[in-house]
């Protein structure tokens, strides 16, 4: 990744631990918007990453006792690591915010991805307003739209345009048919599978379309 895109990253981790530190311990232990997820545990995944966190030995223990489930293995690693005090936690992303040291099997570009969706899973059920920067707006949009596993939205949301609001460099916008327009930080929660949380924030024609069509009750897991 350019240099640039790591400077979001620092952005993203600095602004959310400011975002955490006054939490209380009752918005600690809020369900995010991954199913199965608190906030702390949503935090915990985050600030893992700069760590290194999993290693390896303990993530192949984590697969077996999941009997292979990666996200199961996933969600039971977070919970282990937010055992940690919540001030080690925000410190945790402070103190790594430019670092770029990640687990062998994170990729290097779904780590701004990962904050940015994270973040929202966070903010949205805490009620805060996290609206997301522009360019990193523009790139996470962008990489969410053109991955396949495991959010598959360009095949999942066929059949509308989505547009961004004004926040990305030149307006993002992908896909074919009635208009869908939102903040990119409800475009990023639908792409994502957060479709429940996503659609009360989305307008225009296309709206009701993608309402018909996905199922509302699935809860996304967190990626």
């Amino acid at each position: 990744m350019d240099e640039n895109i790591w400077e979001r990253i620092r952005e993203e981790r600095l602004s959310l631990a400011r975002m955490l530190a006054p939490l209380t311990a009752e918005q600690w232990a809020t369900p995010s918007l991954c199913a199965e997820w608190t906030v702390r545990d949503v935090v915990a995944h985050l600030a893992m990453t700069p760590a290194g966190e999993p290693r390896p030995w303990p993530m192949a223990v984590a697969l077996v006792r999941a009997r292979g489930h990666l996200w199961c293995a996933g969600r039971d690693v977070a919970r282990d690591y937010a055992r940690r005090p919540t001030a080690e936690l925000v410190a945790s992303l402070e103190r790594s915010a430019d670092s770029r040291r990640k687990p062998l099997f994170v990729n290097d570009a779904n780590i701004l991805l990962d904050l940015v969706v994270h973040g929202q899973d966070v903010a949205v059920p805490l009620g805060v307003d996290r609206p997301v920067p522009a360019a990193a707006a523009a790139f996470t949009l962008e990489r969410i739209w053109s991955m396949g596993w495991p959010f598959h939205a360009r095949r999942r949301l066929a059949g509308v345009r989505f547009r961004a609001a004004p926040e990305t460099p030149a307006g993002w916008a992908a896909g074919e048919g009635p208009e869908v327009r939102g903040t990119p930080a409800a475009l990023a929660l639908l792409m994502t599978g957060r479709t429940a949380a996503a659609l009360p924030m989305l307008h225009g024609p296309g709206v009701a379309r993608l309402a018909d069509r996905l199922d509302v009750r699935r809860e996304p897991r967190a990626g």
